[in-house]
């Protein structure tokens, strides 16, 4: 695997949650993979999660995570291509990436989605420098369109939980203060429509995804129609694709919760945190035993311990 951004890219999906599974009962199997090797984790933008749960996968595969947080602790990097730099930042990534290429053996880079150019962030461009000039595998950390260590391990959470063979799993849109980016609802229906499930994506008109990640997806503009029968409730809030970064709609009706868990079949709740409480979802249903939040949260060590050990065999 030489880069890890797409569900195509794990490959068959029934293999991999054998393999996480696995990765999950015996963690430190594998260290000899990682003996002697480095990740470097690199982080244009804030993380709690994706951070912690990265470091502790690498050790777990006996390798040396080294992090760096880019325009905290190192130069602030130039990103376009062409341009005089006159401004305050003092080196260009088409530097930067080889040479921290020649440090490591895998990298991991976490750049989200700027909303100055829609263009610019779903061609992916800051991280497709990496893939073209580090010369190493480069995992996203989340990108601008995309967040598939999330996702993995929210697949891992729903086939820990189903109880049946092909759940129905709803993606609702929910209201918040800020514009956030599409990468992780795009890369959840991603890869939802590449598993045995029910998939709904349900949402106020104006908040289509790129139909590039939801595929085949039922959309339904009826929130409380789309919970019908639901066993897994997926919240999450995004900005619009279609009037790139903005934010049409804050009903607080679309807010998760008794009101709308009620007309599911005694779903589960999950949210990919960091989350807004009783503005994403009410404080009752995520702090409910139904509530799924934290062991998803867990898992993320899981689906980044099988990428990195994937990448690591390759090697």
């Amino acid at each position: 695997m030489k880069s890890f951004l797409h569900v195509q890219d794990i490959g068959d999906l029934d293999a991999a949650l054998k393999e996480a599974l696995e990765v999950k009962r015996t963690p430190f199997a594998w260290q000899n993979l990682g003996k002697n090797k480095t990740i470097i984790l690199i982080f244009f933008n804030n993380s709690l999660r994706t951070r912690l749960s990265s470091q502790k996968a690498a050790q777990n595969l006996g390798m040396n995570p080294i992090v760096l947080n880019i325009n905290g602790e190192s130069w602030k990097l130039e990103t376009e291509t062409g341009v005089v730099m006159d401004g305050d930042k003092s080196e260009h990534l088409r530097e930067a990436i080889p040479v921290i290429g020649s440090y490591c053996d895998i990298i991991g880079v976490r750049s989200f989605a700027r909303f100055e150019d829609r263009a610019f962030d779903y061609n992916e461009t800051i991280l497709n420098q990496f893939i073209k000039y580090s010369g190493k595998p480069v995992i996203s950390l989340e990108s601008a369109t995309v967040h598939p260590c999330q996702a993995f391990a929210d697949l891992i959470t729903i086939k820990e939980h189903t109880g049946k063979p092909r759940p129905k799993v709803v993606m609702s849109w929910a209201p918040h203060p800020g514009a956030l980016p599409q990468a992780v609802p795009n890369s959840f229906a991603e890869w939802m429509n590449a598993s045995d499930v029910d998939f709904v994506i349900t949402h106020p008109e104006g908040y289509e995804l790129d139909t590039r990640f939801t595929g085949n997806a039922r959309i339904e503009y009826d929130q409380m129609k789309a919970f019908e029968g639901a066993d897994f409730v997926y919240a999450k809030n995004w900005s619009s694709y279609r009037d790139y970064g903005k934010i049409l709609c804050k009903d607080r009706q679309w807010t998760v919760s008794k009101r709308q868990m009620d007309v599911t079949n005694d779903a589960f709740f999950m949210h990919c945190l960091p989350v807004r409480r009783n503005m994403i979802v009410t404080d009752d249903v995520i702090d409910s035993p139904k509530s799924l939040v934290i062991p998803e949260a867990a898992n993320r060590v899981v689906s980044a311990q099988v990428v990195m050990k994937r990448m690591l065999e390759e090697i």
